[in-house]
């Protein structure tokens, strides 16, 4: 069983940073592409960041570049989002996904992950 875990969310100010962590256990992590998206009520999901399964290639949308970078240590188990300049349209759950293809492509499309973690909550005030 695969599991992801989210932390480090939680209140900020607006124009604070942030860095979440997803942890993951089971399966093999290493061969993952992983995402972070977000969810905000009465909207689709939106993703936000994403890397390869060695680390190495990282993607985001042009409405998030600059100021959301993730990265990942197939050592520790790990990706991480890093998340600076909030703003208050930021708020909301954000979740780790994991895909076996290694690349993302399919996340990147809109397609489903393989596995996913339950989220973890920002809210940024203003």
């Amino acid at each position: 069983q695969v599991l992801l875990t989210e932390s480090g969310g939680g209140l900020v100010q607006a124009g604070g940073s942030l860095r979440l962590s997803c942890a993951v256990s089971g399966g093999t992590f290493s061969e993952y592409a992983m995402a972070w998206f977000r969810q905000t009520p009465g909207k689709e999901r939106e993703l936000l960041s994403l890397i390869n399964s060695s680390g190495t290639i990282a993607y985001s949308p042009d409405s998030v570049k600059g100021r959301f970078t993730i990265s990942k240590d197939n050592a520790k188990n790990t990706v991480w989002l890093q998340i600076k300049s909030l703003k208050s349209e930021d708020t909301g759950v954000y979740y780790c996904a994991a895909a076996r293809d290694g690349l993302g492509f399919d996340l990147i499309k809109g397609g489903e992950p393989d596995y996913r973690g339950q989220g973890t909550q920002v809210t940024v005030s203003i």
